[in-house]
């Protein structure tokens, strides 16, 4: 299916730690998980997918464990996912997700954050029919054939499959088919990197530099909020 090409690159977390960021987006994915699945990876395939994701970015195991204990606490913080939608400069779509203990306060950010980079927060739905809601796995590339691949995972719901620019191959899956694919990379033993779900767009926006950077300048704004868990964009 050839290969993917990913999204241009930025400098992402410029005044925090980009490691910092992911796991405070990893601790509240456990939160979240363990609150609808109970505190087990082996019965609950969400909290084990943040499991892996944990390992994905070197997230020590005592910070694992510490998060799974804190969710199941009395004194938890009980998160919110809450979706925007949006326009940057230029009109290129933006997708914020969040987590949040306080739907007020992050609004209140995210519309901030828009309008202070000549952006405009929208409605729901105003520009998510631009994204496809995919699984995405990131395996390691150890010399297997592609076209092997793609078709012994095409039962399991294989939609594309390529290499980003690290060299790691990168498995594409509707999103409804995303626990089919998880099961069918488990039972093949095949190592997974990392597991997510994403929202891919289904056509870009190619600015000029300058533009570009007005549009980056939310971006990385957004990806600052300590709410904000990803950003979705339709620039190329």
């Amino acid at each position: 299916m050839g290969r993917i090409f990913e999204v241009r690159k930025h400098t992402m977390f410029a005044r925090w730690d980009r490691m910092a960021k992911q796991f405070t987006r990893i601790g509240k994915e456990i939160a979240i998980a363990v609150k609808a699945g109970g505190p087990d990876p082996d019965n609950n395939p969400a909290l084990r997918r943040c499991v892996l994701n944990a390992k994905g970015v070197n997230m020590p195991k005592d910070r694992v464990e510490a998060a799974i204990k804190r969710a199941m606490g009395k004194d938890k913080t009980d998160y919110e996912e809450v979706v925007y939608e949006g326009y940057a400069p230029h009109g290129v779509a933006v997708i914020v997700e969040t987590a949040t203990d306080n739907p007020t306060r992050t609004v209140a950010n995210v519309r901030m954050h828009f309008n202070k980079t000549g952006g405009s927060l929208g409605n729901s739905g105003s520009v998510g029919f631009l994204f496809n809601r995919m699984g995405e796995f990131k395996i390691k590339n150890e010399g297997q054939n592609l076209e092997d691949l793609e078709l012994e995972l095409i039962d399991a719901g294989l939609e594309e499959i390529g290499e980003d620019s690290e060299g790691n191959i990168i498995i594409r899956t509707p999103f409804t088919e995303f626990g089919n694919m998880s099961k069918a990379l488990e039972d093949r033993n095949i190592q997974v990197v990392s597991a997510e779900l994403k929202r891919i767009p289904t056509t870009t926006t190619e600015l000029n530099e300058e533009q570009a950077k007005e549009v980056l300048e939310l971006i990385d704004r957004l990806e600052q909020d300590d709410d904000v868990q990803q950003v979705f964009h339709t620039l190329r």
